[in-house]
């Protein structure tokens, strides 16, 4: 029997891993040196630049006005995101339902709401007592039970509520039905199997797993709907935005009070990003611990 000797490790062609050292990347130098560089240049800018008018963004950035108008804008994105998300699971149920014509009412809807700017949708629901001058409440082909002046009824509020919920009621049903086709056929199969009714099948099977799929693009929608809501100022909406607007106009300090608005936009969306991330990992934890498991096998 012939025995063969192990490879050799040492020799001219050999490389002994302990005394190994990283390679060199220089580029990667020159790119943290091009970019602190940036950082540097933009510092300077912001703090050079006295047309920035630091002092007057700290004495208007907690006005009472400002903060009248962040709340109003933080409620409003609240009101608007419950409602497009209660509306946009009905809508995600009516598109996955075998009946034929509830589905495709429910595809037109979210096309139609999808495609229109919300912009312009805000100035149709303002404008809607032009066309429909008194809002009725009644049986179809039958008396009248109730009746108000449109004016009355649509204030800057209620068309700024009615036309971002629409809007993010439509996105909101593409979300949560991709969730729930995104999770697999087997598991209502298995559920069904186990004895579990179609209700507990979804709350407690598909509806979970979807949350992993639904969670992160939520979180991105409700930060797109409280930037969203700076567009209510069009329609003379007291939100943010309108706030810092009205304070320009007296002072003329346009910059200073633009700036005002966007730190507190991007001190909201910093703390929802936070937010988000932190859901993100709750709903993650199960799946990801499986996957790890997975792969160490």
């Amino acid at each position: 029997m012939t025995v063969t000797a192990p490879p050799s490790t040492s020799g001219p062609g050999t490389h002994d891993v302990a005394t190994a050292r990283p390679r060199s990347r220089p580029w990667r130098w020159v790119a943290s040196l091009l970019l602190a560089l940036v950082v540097v240049r933009i510092v300077v800018f912001l703090v050079g630049n006295e047309r920035f008018q630091w002092d007057v963004v700290a004495a208007n950035l907690f006005a009472p006005a400002v903060l009248r108008g962040l709340v109003t804008t933080l409620l409003l994105a609240v009101a608007a995101m419950v409602i497009g998300s209660l509306l946009g699971g009905l809508l995600a149920a009516a598109q996955l339902s075998d009946l034929g014509p509830v589905r495709w009412a429910a595809t037109v809807y979210v096309g139609v709401f999808r495609g229109i700017p919300p912009l312009v949708q805000l100035i149709f629901w303002f404008n809607l007592a032009y066309l429909v001058p008194r809002i009725s409440i009644g049986l179809p082909f039958g008396p009248t039970l109730v009746s108000w002046d449109a004016n009355d009824v649509i204030t800057p509020l209620t068309a700024a509520v009615i036309g971002l919920s629409l809007v993010q009621s439509a996105y909101m049903a593409e979300i949560v039905r991709a969730g729930i086709l995104g999770v697999d056929h087997g598991q209502r199969e298995a559920a069904a199997a186990m004895g579990f009714t179609p209700a507990q099948t979804f709350f407690r099977i598909v509806l979970p797993q979807a949350m992993r799929v639904i969670i992160p693009p939520s979180g991105s929608q409700f930060i797109t709907v409280v930037k969203g809501t700076a567009l209510v100022s069009v329609i003379a909406m007291n939100d943010l935005l309108n706030a810092v607007q009205i304070i320009y106009n007296q002072t003329y300090e346009i910059v200073p009070n633009l700036l005002v608005a966007c730190i507190w936009y991007l001190a909201v969306v910093t703390l929802l990003t936070v937010a988000q991330r932190r859901l993100e990992r709750r709903f993650a934890r199960g799946h990801v611990r499986t996957a790890a498991a997975g792969g160490a096998s």
